[in-house]
């Protein structure tokens, strides 16, 4: 499992995954400090930096290496929160220290499972002597892929543009089997997390690799055949890139430009973010451990999928005050907007919560001008004899952009919290959704660590919009839900392009955004038109079973299905309009049992912004979900060992798009032959 260099001078040090595959190699050349990921013999990341800048001493040049040792372990532990349960696996560590120039120590600490690899550093004083504080200016290390590497990544914006100078906000979005040498939108490089294909570029190109990765058969005629010795030769791995263990502590950090001689390499926050205000650094007491930057890797999609590095890396910085509940919420301002704000509108949205069984409510925007505090209590009162709890919406601050929704200057200081949130407990409300943050300054993750510990401490949960990437914080902030973080739902009311890009958006994140942290996308909606009557504006591109499917693929512990009172049959709904657009009573059984946490999460097919297929278990029942993003039909033979011999019940779509519920029998093998129609979906259960 573990292989160290035995001779010191070589200045190289080798640790392996417990099963042998994953072999990384770390060693200095020419004073600087390196690594290097391999998986099953073909290359990774080749010679890549590690080290960091420091205001008492460079930890980048002049380094030697000390010494080194390893250990073998094991990790277990057990969140109910994500996409799996239950977690037991075979680590390998290996701590390196290093030595520079004034013979200052940095110490890297390694760790290498089966399928993946995170490393951090150890910032340490001198033999018990100063500094006891220092301040970490820049960090040096970098992820240099093999040429011919595509990219699935998303941009860093500019500080301080668009809508009310509310960005970076990681809503750019994601670009698609990409070169590396194009540079970013803005030029700041790329946010976390980062997905990378690896191949050699060979006769066969990407067909053959696509091909080999799949778990299933499929239908791809159209692909060259090749034969058998070819397909070997064809280098295809996959590599997730990201960060975990980010607390207010260190800044939020992220991938720069490519750059051909040192590949990706870790950038600080930029210094316009948070209006100016704070630094772009970070100040730390000694010794000091930075976050994780951890790389899943695997010769399939299957690892990149499936992986819960975020959370295997990092333990909870406090207890729940409660048992947090998981659940669906409604939420009237994705298609009504802020007209809906308003008692009698948020009243329906209450009923709708109460009538399918959601356990949420999520009161949007200005509901402390336009409903007022004390109407807010008997709406909360009202909730809960319906069996119901509300969520309601802050702005975070106000000193970091300009947007001007309230309640403001409430969530910014320990005082206004503390007052804000007993309010809030008192009056049975369960959770704060807090909006528009102003980038990844250390002053910034102080602000969120902050929110998500003051609000354990009055029993709300908490999610956050217009925000950074959370990383690891489902394990670290027991009250934590999940982030936006990502070009989401709201954008289908905005504009119609974005329900164009929806398919190729919800198969792309399993693979990367989502794969790393919960994702409140926003919004399973249902409605055929953008809007509230349901018969005007632009139409919902994707078809009915994708949006049920999607409630599976995307996972966050509080779901929100965004049905509007008009989903219901008449006469139900009471909002104006034609009354059109209520669904089949099987969609709206499927959404009254729909889970949000799962024991499991299997991939079993796909490719990022294609179509993706998996399997989640919650309890004794699974789940599989399935999305197309192309123009073809899918036609897939799906193993799926789980439900070998089952008779199960499967939604999809007719060749028009419309939904069906029937069965589908899987045989004694686990093979299930299924059809997704395009911007369609399936469900097995």
């Amino acid at each position: 499992m573990l292989l160290v260099a035995g001779v010191c001078s070589a200045q190289v040090a080798e640790v392996k995954s417990p099963d042998g595959q994953i072999a990384v190699s770390v060693g200095t050349e020419n004073g600087q400090a390196y690594y290097t990921v391999s998986l099953g013999g073909q290359t990774v990341l080749e010679r890549s930096r590690l080290g960091f800048m420091a205001d008492y001493g460079d930890f980048a040049n002049g380094l030697t290496l000390e010494k080194w040792n390893a250990e073998a372990g094991q990790c277990n532990y057990e969140m109910t929160r994500t996409k799996a349960s239950k977690r037991t696996f075979d680590v390998a560590t290996l701590n390196v220290s290093f030595l520079n120039a004034q013979k200052l120590r940095m110490q890297v600490e390694l760790k290498v499972s089966n399928t993946d690899v995170a490393f951090r550093y150890h910032v340490l004083p001198n033999d018990n002597e100063h500094p006891r504080s220092a301040v970490i200016r820049s960090e040096v290390s970098s992820f240099r892929f093999p040429d011919g590497t595509t990219t699935f990544i998303s941009p860093q914006s500019d500080p301080m543009i668009g809508w009310e100078r509310t960005k970076p906000s990681y809503e750019e979005g994601y670009g698609a089997d990409r070169q590396m040498n194009e540079r970013s939108r803005y030029g700041h490089g790329y946010v976390f997390p980062a997905l990378f294909h690896i191949t050699d570029n060979g006769p066969l190109g990407l067909a053959a690799c696509y091909r080999r990765d799949a778990r299933t058969t499929t239908d791809r005629s159209a692909l060259p055949l090749a034969t058998e010795g070819t397909q070997e030769r064809q280098q295809n791995l996959w590599a997730l890139v990201c960060e975990t263990g980010v607390s207010g502590s260190y800044v939020g950090c992220h991938l720069s430009d490519y750059d051909p001689a040192t590949g990706y390499t870790i950038a600080f926050p930029m210094e316009g973010e948070n209006n100016g205000v704070g630094t772009t650094t970070a100040g730390v007491a000694l010794p000091f451990a930075t976050p994780w930057r951890t790389i899943t890797v695997g010769s399939s999609l299957k690892p990149i999928v499936e992986t819960t590095v975020s959370y295997d890396l990092v333990e909870p910085l406090y207890e729940p005050s409660q048992a947090y509940k998981p659940g669906r919420y409604t939420w009237s301002w994705l298609l009504w907007q802020d007209a809906s704000i308003n008692y009698d509108d948020q009243v329906q949205f209450i009923d709708l919560a109460a009538t399918m069984g959601f356990e949420y409510c999520l009161v949007d925007a200005g509901w402390d001008v336009t409903i007022g505090r004390d109407r807010v209590a008997q709406l909360s009162e009202y909730a809960q004899r319906k069996g119901v709890s509300l969520l309601m919406w802050y702005n975070s601050n106000g000193f970091e952009n300009d947007a001007p929704q309230t309640p403001r200057q409430c969530m910014n200081t320990t005082m206004a919290r503390d007052k804000e949130m007993a309010w809030l407990k008192s009056i049975g409300v369960k959770g704060i959704k807090v909006d528009f943050f102003g980038g990844d300054k250390q002053q910034t993750m102080q602000l969120y660590e902050d929110i998500l510990y003051d609000a354990n401490r009055y029993g709300l949960q908490v999610v956050f919009h217009g925000c950074t990437l959370p990383r690891g914080w489902e394990r670290m902030y027991p009250n934590f839900v999940a982030s936006e973080a990502v070009l989401a739902s709201e954008n289908l009311f905005f504009g119609e392009g974005a329900t164009f890009s929806q398919p190729f958006d919800l198969t792309l994140h399993p693979f990367c955004r989502n794969s790393t942290a919960s994702m409140d996308w926003g919004g399973i909606i249902m409605n055929r038109y953008m809007s509230r009557d349901n018969a005007s504006r632009h139409t919902r591109k994707s078809t009915d079973i994708f949006k049920l499917a999607s409630g599976i693929t995307m996972q966050t512990s509080i779901q929100c299905v965004a049905m509007q009172p008009n989903n219901l049959p008449s006469p139900l709904h009471q909002q104006g309009g034609d009354g059109g657009g209520s669904l089949p009573q099987f969609e709206m059984d499927f959404l009254k049992q729909l889970p949000t946490t799962w024991d499991e999460t299997c991939f079993i097919d796909g490719y990022p912004g294609k179509f993706v297929v998996l399997a989640r278990r919650h309890g004794d029942q699974w789940y599989v979900a399935g999305l197309n993003a192309e123009k073809t039909v899918k036609k897939l033979t799906l193993q799926l060992p789980m439900l070998a011999g089952q008779t199960v019940s499967y939604y999809k779509d007719d060749k028009d798009g419309k939904p069906q519920l029937t069965t589908l029998k899987v045989d004694k093998k686990g093979n299930a032959k299924v059809e997704i129609q395009p911007n369609g979906g399936i469900i097995l259960k």
